[in-house]
């Protein structure tokens, strides 16, 4: 099957999806589009008892799809632009602290305390994998996920200044995760020796790089943005931004992500406000929310049909129920400990801790870093408990986070 069709499949069964949402069950975009491609991918399932068929030509369709490239390489560069566009510099200004601490230390305490629990838990059951990977398995859940976050933070009803908080942290600690994911994978498949000069190399290049990349190109957009006025062009050219930058980062082994990141606060702030006009700004925020919109809800289609090429093994899904109060542990941790060390010099909203924790959400990213696991026993486990927890976090902590912002900030 061609990209063409393809495409043609996931964005039919998305507007489906969607359009059977809103009529009838009326859930968030993010979370009716996944449960209603979950139960669908269920239902083939079911139906394959009958004519087995049905669900081989569903496997063969989804292994089609390479889903780690279609989401690192290939939506979340448009994504992560949308989402940061909108953001408000000087809001992101003032959390600055917190959203460095909880997207750089806190991302790596999360690793550790994922890492060395679900280590003791997977022995309890008999499993014997290294440390290392156990770590690689923390690294891939503890950034939470800036589409699901975003997605789900719109309808939520979040006070100004902990929405600053959730969105600077999951547009940021995304980028950053996968940089720690890859210098754990390194030493797991050995081609890093995982020595600090190593480690502190490829940080330096990954993130480093991706923060100047994002920071060289998005001023060079903002001067050819400030010098025309025609909306049709200055959309191309925050297109060409986003597509341009982002392969350029992945050839030079940069962070694409950041990029992203700081490149749309730059068009988003500075582009927006000084270099257009409320024409040309009204057909960018448009142009930007449909992307958003379109690429959600086919992301969402995927992380619920990905059920169908798994290999479902009681003992990992239980295994993945376990894991998500640990991961939920590692997240209120990793939360306290900067907003308990910051409380003397800075005011927090009331329900900061709760809402962050709950509010941390995991979701397509998490599932695509698992499937960069190189094939093995490890791969398997943690891809069923990975896919279990996001699952959870997107329809459970995603559904009941506005009940709880209400809750705690009564």
């Amino acid at each position: 099957m061609g990209i063409f069709d393809i495409a043609a499949c996931l964005i039919t069964l998305a507007a489906l999806f969607g359009y059977v949402n809103l009529r009838f069950i009326k859930l968030p975009t993010t979370i009716g589009v996944m449960l209603i491609s979950l139960c669908f991918s269920v239902g083939l399932v079911l139906l394959s008892l009958v004519n087995p068929a049905i669900v081989e030509t569903g496997k063969q369709f989804m292994q089609g799809i390479d889903f780690n490239e279609a989401v690192l390489d290939c939506m979340l560069s448009f994504l992560l632009f949308a989402g940061a566009l909108h953001v408000n510099l000087n809001d992101l200004a003032n959390q600055k602290r917190l959203i460095a601490i909880l997207a750089s230390v806190g991302v790596v305490l999360s690793t550790f305390i994922v890492g060395t629990i679900v280590y003791f838990l997977l022995s309890a059951f008999g499993i014997q994998f290294s440390y290392i990977y156990c770590l690689l398995f923390g690294a891939l859940v503890s950034p939470t996920d800036p589409v699901a976050v975003l997605g789900i933070l719109k309808t939520a009803g979040v006070p100004k200044s902990l929405e600053t908080k959730i969105t600077g942290e999951s547009l940021f600690n995304d980028g950053v995760g996968v940089v720690v994911f890859l210098a754990i994978l390194g030493i797991a498949t050995g081609k890093s020796d995982g020595s600090v000069g190593d480690i502190a190399e490829l940080f330096l290049l990954e993130a480093g790089g991706g923060v100047v990349l994002g920071a060289v190109f998005g001023a060079l957009a903002y001067f050819l943005l400030k010098t025309i006025d025609n909306y049709q062009v200055e959309v191309l050219v925050t297109l060409a931004l986003v597509m341009g930058v982002y392969s350029l980062a992945l050839a030079l082994h940069m962070s694409g992500p950041l990029a992203m990141v700081v490149a749309g606060l730059m068009i988003g702030n500075h582009g927006r406000r000084l270099a257009m006009s409320d024409t040309t700004r009204d057909h960018l925020d448009k142009f930007w929310e449909l992307i958003d919109e379109v690429l959600n809800a086919i992301l969402f289609v995927l992380i619920g049909l990905e059920f169908l090429v798994l290999t479902i093994n009681g003992t990992n899904v239980l295994l993945g129920l376990i894991a998500i109060p640990i991961v939920l542990l590692a997240r209120l941790i990793a939360v306290s400990i900067p907003i308990a060390a910051l409380k003397p010099f800075k005011q927090f909203s009331k329900g900061v801790v709760p809402i962050l924790t709950w509010g941390g959400l995991r979701g397509g990213i998490s599932v695509a870093l698992a499937l960069a696991i190189p094939a093995g026993p490890e791969r398997e486990v943690f891809l069923t408990m990975t896919y279990v927890i996001v699952i959870f976090s997107i329809a459970v902590q995603g559904l009941t986070l506005k009940p709880l912002i209400k809750k705690v900030t009564a």
